[in-house]
């Protein structure tokens, strides 16, 4: 039907640092080269369409995306769930919204529906957000592995993770980022609403290749 879908991140809008909420009307300040990459992207995909008069694309900013091969941040934080070590619950207090593989092939498939009037811009993420130390628990019952969350003052683990080079991705733990995906949904979307449950079975798959 010649529409086109651009598949942005929230990246395109705010660093992993944020708090906050975030909509299609978040005004976008990206932070990282990553981020600038994409909101170049979103910027050259709407301005070519409009230079030809066309008003069939639209950007779709996902979250950190869970699935088989999944990368960055979330990646992480499997691997550090797939060891004995014991976590500092402080440094998990985050609140993170996520969105399944399924979930975003979904919203795509949904957008290009020619009867779907298309918006320029619109984000997708499963309903419910979830702690980050509730993904290191999911994903650790999945590897049959002990919570392991110890109390420890976020304080003592800053200069920790800024000494490792690993500053960025602490103050991701403890950002509370969460996304409404309430404009995808009422024209008919249906989000992912078993996280917690997903997570854990890509752990418990994992787990399984592993032996083989």
């Amino acid at each position: 039907n010649g529409r086109f879908i651009y598949l942005s991140s929230t990246r395109a809008v705010v660093d992993a640092g944020f708090s906050g909420r975030l909509d299609e009307e978040t005004i976008p300040a990206p932070q990282c080269a990553y981020g600038r990459s994409k909101r170049e992207g979103e910027i050259r995909v709407l301005d070519a369409y409009a230079s030809s008069g066309r008003s069939d694309a639209a950007m779709l900013r996902l979250p950190p995306v869970y699935g088989s091969g999944m990368k960055g941040n979330l990646a992480t934080l499997m691997r550090l769930a797939d060891t004995a070590l014991p976590l500092p619950a402080a440094a998990l207090a985050g609140v993170r919204s996520l969105i399944s593989s399924e979930a975003a092939a979904r919203a795509v498939l949904h957008l290009l529906t020619p009867s779907i009037p298309l918006r320029p811009v619109y984000i997708a993420s499963d309903i419910r957000p979830i702690p980050v130390a509730a993904i290191i628990e999911a994903f650790r019952q999945g590897f049959g592995r002990p919570k392991r969350l110890v109390a420890a003052p976020a304080g003592l683990i800053r200069p920790v993770a800024s000494l490792l080079g690993k500053r960025k991705f602490w103050e991701s733990l403890t950002a509370t980022q969460i996304c409404d995906p309430s404009l995808l949904i009422s024209e008919g979307w249906l989000p992912e609403t078993d996280t917690i449950e997903r997570l854990t079975a890509i752990a418990r798959v994992s787990r399984l290749a592993q032996v083989r």
